[in-house]
């Protein structure tokens, strides 16, 4: 069997190659990988009339120049939520959807728990540059948890623009129409990598809603990570393992359809 063609898309702070270098390490020449950065932070601001779908339009763009018909998606946080998007809207493009914490998950079933959080999110829109990155990383992990300290030295030029893309993203949460009936028909497993020390009321809830949604679900909980300190850095071969698991049924379910 040939190596699954897979897309791996980033959250809001790290770049793609940054954020994935571990887990395309352990993958290696297992998988035929295209890491993408999010379309968000193509320019120096923002694209105007941004949306989710304007990620779609751009993986879907990668993997059309890549020649690949249908691929396997991985997205986390803001990728996750990217992902989902796709999902909902070409779900004939995915041979398989994985979900690394995505970030938002549309804007139906919260419970009164979800709906303070993103409150809490709606605050931070109010707080000046040097106070929301701390304060955003903060409302994603349990209380008590230690977030992890900045590199030394001077930040790198891409974190500039991160609070303004970050922004970006959070308004598009707002406002997009993420079909639940629509996703509700993806037929194509689906994976979750769900961190212990997460804060439960955004991503394990996320996850129990679209358990609920998918007929091809699959959770698995990382007891000792975290959003921040996530699987695909921390734990890449045990995910490359999972990965590896649903990309060849994904693959064989492909197959056994077009025969």
């Amino acid at each position: 069997m040939k190596a699954p063609r897979v897309m791996l898309l980033p959250g809001v702070v790290l770049p793609a190659d940054l954020a994935y270098a571990g887990l395309t390490t352990v993958l290696g020449t297992d998988a035929e990988i295209a890491v993408k950065n999010l379309e968000v932070y193509r320019e120096a601001s923002p694209p105007p009339g941004y949306s989710l779908d304007t990620e779609v339009e751009g993986a879907l763009r990668e993997a059309d120049a890549r020649g690949w018909h249908r691929f396997h998606l991985v997205g986390y946080s803001g990728g996750g939520a990217a992902a989902l998007a796709c999902a909902a809207s070409h779900p004939g493009r995915l041979l398989s959807l994985g979900l690394l914490e995505p970030a938002w998950a549309g804007s139906w079933g919260w419970s009164p728990q979800h709906e303070r959080l993103w409150a809490q999110y709606d605050e931070l829109s109010q707080l000046p540059h040097d106070q929301f990155m701390a304060a955003f990383m903060r409302l994603q992990v349990r209380a008590g948890v230690p977030l992890p300290e900045p590199p030394p030295g001077p930040p790198p030029p891409w974190m500039k623009h991160r609070p303004e893309g970050i922004r970006a993203l959070m308004r598009t949460f707002h406002t997009y129409d993420l079909d639940r009936e629509a996703l509700a028909t993806f037929d194509r497993p689906v994976y979750f990598a769900l961190g212990g020390l997460s804060n439960p009321d955004q991503f394990a809830e996320v996850a129990d809603r679209l358990s609920a949604v998918f007929a091809d679900f699959t959770l698995e909980v990382f007891p000792e990570r975290h959003h921040f300190d996530p699987p695909h850095r921390t734990e890449p071969t045990r995910l490359a393992q999972s990965l590896m698991a649903i990309w060849s049924r994904g693959d064989q379910l492909a197959e056994e359809g077009e025969s």
